[in-house]
């Protein structure tokens, strides 16, 4: 594979000084227009230690206006990064629509040196390589293009630059014992890293090898091919979608769908518990849970616990009293809303990776992530095609959550719709509970039937092993509150 980046091609500077103006220019035209397009650009710089990766990325600002870019360096986490899931810290630096993102380093980097110092077996590799390539390929479905560029070297070049650099008391790039170790590896990570490549070099996110022996032939060369990928996607138009031909299609499958029973039905509604002993079980609960809070706090264990069910379902009652034991230093509720101008410009799933808690915490979403799958697909704000794929999105999500040990609780709570209907008349009446009842809750009311096949495939296609969805019976509040507590109990309990 990389033969052919072994080719000692170099170009002279007069033909380097008389082709970079025009580039230069188009470069900025291409980068006015992504702006007011709905894309963003994703150019993962990687390769050969003393490529010369830094001063491409220099020159990238040189030639672009810094004020669109975003540029992550990966090359030593944080404390921050490493008490999150390791995607945290890219999702995090994704960069909005309508500008370009630079990650120098990515998240090949950890994989292929992890594999190279036989820290993980080739099975272990090709896992996290497929990870990758969904991950990528949900990126480009949103909208992103990546570019993905491999800077390399043969064996000999960069033995001599990094042997002189380290020489040198004044350089444009820094080479510390990292690169030297690196460098002694070189076969083993030429093999590895070509695999690597072969794995993920797809149709949504290309692989461009990029000899870099000559750096006025590199530099020209990585131009050209950012020039050549930002001009062809400002000349695709944005897929327009008609609003109204999606909420038809949503509402007709959910209709469909919902046409027979659904999980929901096999909730048993009547369930309820006699107050007295509500009260005594709750407190129970509650010491339980503020003493485990702690423990999970001292083991670095974190948890999320999500909060789904019908409107009126109590879900603010029973968050209340889940939260009340535990001290406020210890958790954060997050009240999800329609989203921001900020998150719209990003991949729906970013503003959900951006609130991960750091370890021992917990965060409790009041609404989540599975609004892709309920409400924006009901009134039709997601396209089918968008809201299909979410449900692998999420599984995908929430796998990597509990991979690096974060609890994860996930409760649906359902009532009938005899009682909404009595609890929505009730916030109506009651003056300090009016503020729970709006226009919008009336509207959902009368999409019961699709919101029911909704959640049916919702649960089916996202209840697993390591992340079940419990299903709360909701008619009687006190039932339901007892039931959260115990189940968030019974969870913390056998995982710490």
């Amino acid at each position: 594979m990389f033969e052919a980046a072994e080719l000692r091609q170099s170009i002279p500077k007069a033909e380097f000084e008389a082709a970079l103006p025009e580039i230069r220019s188009r470069l900025l035209a291409a980068q006015r227009a992504l702006r007011t397009t709905k894309k963003s650009v994703i150019i993962v710089v990687s390769g050969v230690e003393g490529s010369g990766k830094t001063d491409v990325v220099n020159r990238l600002h040189e030639w672009l206006d810094a004020r669109g870019l975003h540029t992550h360096a990966f090359w030593r986490d944080s404390d921050e990064e490493l008490e999150r899931p390791r995607y945290w810290k890219f999702w995090r630096t994704l960069p909005p629509r309508g500008s370009i993102g630079i990650l120098f380093g990515s998240w090949y980097t950890q994989p292929i040196v992890d594999r190279v110092f036989k820290r993980i077996n080739r099975a272990a590799l090709d896992r996290e390589l497929q990870r990758i390539v969904f991950f990528e390929r949900m990126l480009a479905l949103d909208g992103a293009l990546i570019l993905k560029l491999w800077f390399h070297l043969p064996k000999d070049v960069e033995d001599e630059r990094i042997t002189e650099k380290s020489k040198r008391k004044k350089s444009s790039s820094i080479y510390g014992p990292e690169a030297k170790e690196f460098a002694k590896h070189y076969d083993r990570f030429a093999e590895v890293s070509e695999r690597a490549i072969r794995m993920t070099d797809t149709a949504e996110a290309p692989w461009r090898i990029i000899e870099a022996t000559d750096a006025r032939y590199r530099d020209l060369t990585v131009a050209r091919t950012v020039l050549e990928a930002l001009e062809d996607l400002v000349r695709t138009p944005d897929e327009k979608n008609s609003s109204s031909v999606v909420t038809a299609q949503a509402d007709e499958e959910a209709t469909l769908a919902g046409s027979g029973p659904t999980v929901l039905d096999r909730i048993d509604l009547a369930k309820t518990i006699d107050p007295d002993k509500c009260s005594k079980e709750l407190a129970q609960l509650q010491k339980e849970l503020g003493s485990l809070a702690w423990k999970a706090f001292n083991a670095r264990r974190s948890t999320v616990v999500i909060f789904e069910g019908s409107d009126a379902a109590g879900k603010g009652g029973a968050i209340r009293r889940l939260i009340a034991p535990i001290d406020a230093r210890l958790y954060r509720v997050i009240s999800v809303a329609a989203p921001t101008d900020e998150e719209r410009a990003q991949q729906y799933l970013w503003r959900f990776w951006r609130q991960i808690p750091r370890s021992g915490d917990m965060t409790i979403y009041d609404r989540s992530w599975y609004g892709r799958v309920l409400v924006e697909r009901v009134e039709g704000f997601a396209t089918v095609d968008e809201w299909s794929r979410a449900y692998r999105e999420i599984n995908d999500f929430e796998e990597q959550l509990v991979e690096s040990g974060i609890m994860l609780v996930k409760f649906w709570l359902q009532i009938d719709a005899d009682e909404q209907l009595r609890r929505f008349k009730e916030r109506q009446e009651i003056a300090y509970k009016q503020h729970k009842i709006t226009d919008e809750d009336w509207r959902n009311r009368e999409k019961w039937d699709a919101y029911k096949a909704a959640v049916h495939d919702m649960v089916c296609h996202t209840s697993s092993t390591n992340a079940p969805w419990h299903m709360i019976p909701a008619n009687d509040k006190r039932y339901a509150r007892v039931q959260v507590l115990k189940t968030v109990v019974e969870a913390m309990v056998e995982s710490l």
